[in-house]
């Protein structure tokens, strides 16, 4: 039978067919019937059960509750925030007709829910008893894309967006930023992605929003990925919706709002920050499989006895791990593990019970371990973290060393031709921001937290600059 990775598109030869054929064959989704929406086959949506987990739990010691909001957005509604529906209008898809009659108020199937919480807050906050308000919701969006890429672009993605109040500015803001650590350490600690993080420019802040904050990831090509965004809504959302609430002081004050969220493009990030030309390697604590066992010589009872033994160990320590007794031959399913970026492969064989030790072979690197059954589960579960840690520092290398200070506009587009960021020095005039982009199709990523200066001009127009920006060509 044909290995599964015999038809990938190696990355350096055409990275986006690449990534095309591994979303693909790796079994993670497959197209729809309608253009722009995907089906995440259980692989790939076993991949965002990991990260809803990781983060529920946290978002929840932080005092979020979940709801869930309707589909749909009265276009009435929708319209109340001028700013907000600007930034959306292209992307809106519409619902006229309800059981054959034309509906007057036309329903917007949701981009986003800003205005469907705040019409709800609008009802629930009278007082300040009632703040803060931490909700957050788990759903689908729709944003009619005329280029999509699964995971990447969709017209329908899966995410989390969290739509908080409270009674100052300062809680708000710091909500946003409080988020924003969190998510980066769900890089760190889950998907071993570093991120680059620092507030948007104005010209690429969100709809709406007084301040964006965000998480870039550097892809294999050297082009960034937007991982996810905080915002600080200020109280312009409260105020066109309406929202008060009695203070201590007993005056009407306006609340303020944050808003954050990330989607299943992480699963896009993690298949091009770790994979390679045999498919998927995915980190171990997000993985759907950590450990897959091979038997070999597997018609020979023994060894099906003890596969299923080791099995019952591995899973009775509560690491995710699979039994592949299926008539396949070992090589098939090398291939076919490689190609799902299964962390670790144990291989069980007639001569590996004899001498009672077993090999684990490391998805990453292709190294061999060695381990007795009885060290098994402890040998396992530290080579994971081990797997974790290298993945990490191999992307933070790969990260670190694809940011280069620049000074010209030539040096700039040769940063865009070669991949990564160029860190820049930038008057803050939007005019030089989209100089950059109309010439090299490189836009600004972030403004990183880290602002200490390079130069003390502008890389674009020579004036005055005090202000430290990242560029980079971007999906």
């Amino acid at each position: 039978m044909e290995n599964k990775n015999d038809s990938i598109t190696s990355r350096d030869v055409d990275f986006a067919q690449w990534y095309t054929d591994v979303c693909k064959k790796a079994e993670l989704m497959d197209y729809s019937s309608v253009k722009g929406f995907i089906i995440y086959r259980p692989y790939g949506y076993r991949i965002w059960e990991e990260i809803q987990h990781y983060l529920d739990a946290k978002f929840k010691k932080l005092g979020v509750e979940n709801v869930y909001m309707p589909l749909v957005i009265p276009e009435s509604l929708f319209n109340k925030e001028k700013e907000h529906v600007t930034g959306f209008a292209p992307e809106v898809l519409e619902a006229t007709l309800g059981g054959n009659q034309k509906i007057e108020d036309p329903l917007i199937i949701r981009p986003t829910s800003e205005v469907l919480f705040c019409d709800h807050y609008a009802k629930i906050i009278s007082s300040y008893r009632d703040l803060p308000k931490k909700y957050n919701q788990w759903c689908s969006v729709v944003r009619w894309e005329k280029t999509t890429r699964p995971f990447l672009r969709g017209s329908e993605f899966l995410w989390q967006e969290g739509h908080t109040m409270f009674a100052s500015a300062e809680e708000a803001r710091h909500d946003a930023l409080q988020i924003l650590e969190l998510y980066d350490k769900l890089g760190r600690d889950l998907l071993a992605i570093p991120f680059s993080k620092g507030r948007k420019t104005e010209k690429e802040k969100f709809a709406g929003a007084l301040e964006t904050y965000g998480i870039e990831a550097l892809m294999h090509d050297g082009k960034a990925l937007q991982a996810g965004t905080t915002h600080y809504f200020g109280d312009g959302f409260a105020r066109h919706f309406g929202i008060s609430y009695l203070g201590k002081d007993n005056k009407l004050s306006v609340p303020f709002q944050a808003s954050w969220g990330v989607s299943t493009r992480l699963i896009g990030a993690l298949i091009m920050v770790h994979g390679d030309d045999n498919g998927l390697v995915l980190p171990p604590y997000v993985a759907p499989i950590q450990v897959v066992i091979v038997p070999i010589q597997q018609k020979r009872p023994e060894v099906l006895k003890k596969a299923h033994e080791l099995y019952d160990i591995l899973a009775n320590k509560g690491l995710r791990v699979k039994l592949d007794d299926s008539d396949h031959t070992p090589g098939w399913k090398y291939a076919e593990y490689e190609m799902k970026g299964v962390p670790i492969r144990l291989e069980v064989g007639p001569r590996d019970i004899e001498n009672d030790c077993y090999n684990l072979v490391k998805r990453n690197d292709g190294q061999k371990v060695q381990t007795n059954e009885n060290d098994l589960a402890n040998n396992i579960e530290n080579l994971l973290a081990t797997i974790h840690q290298e993945m990490y520092q191999k992307a933070l290398h790969f990260l670190k060393s694809h940011i280069v200070e620049v000074k010209t506009m030539d040096e700039v587009g040769k940063v865009g031709e070669e991949g990564g960021y160029a860190k820049a020095m930038w008057c803050g005039d939007p005019n030089c921001e989209a100089a950059v982009k109309e010439r090299f199709q490189m836009t600004a990523r972030c403004l990183p937290f880290d602002q200490s200066p390079h130069d003390d001009k502008c890389v674009c127009c020579g004036k005055k600059a005090d202000k430290v920006v990242l560029f980079a060509k971007a999906y």
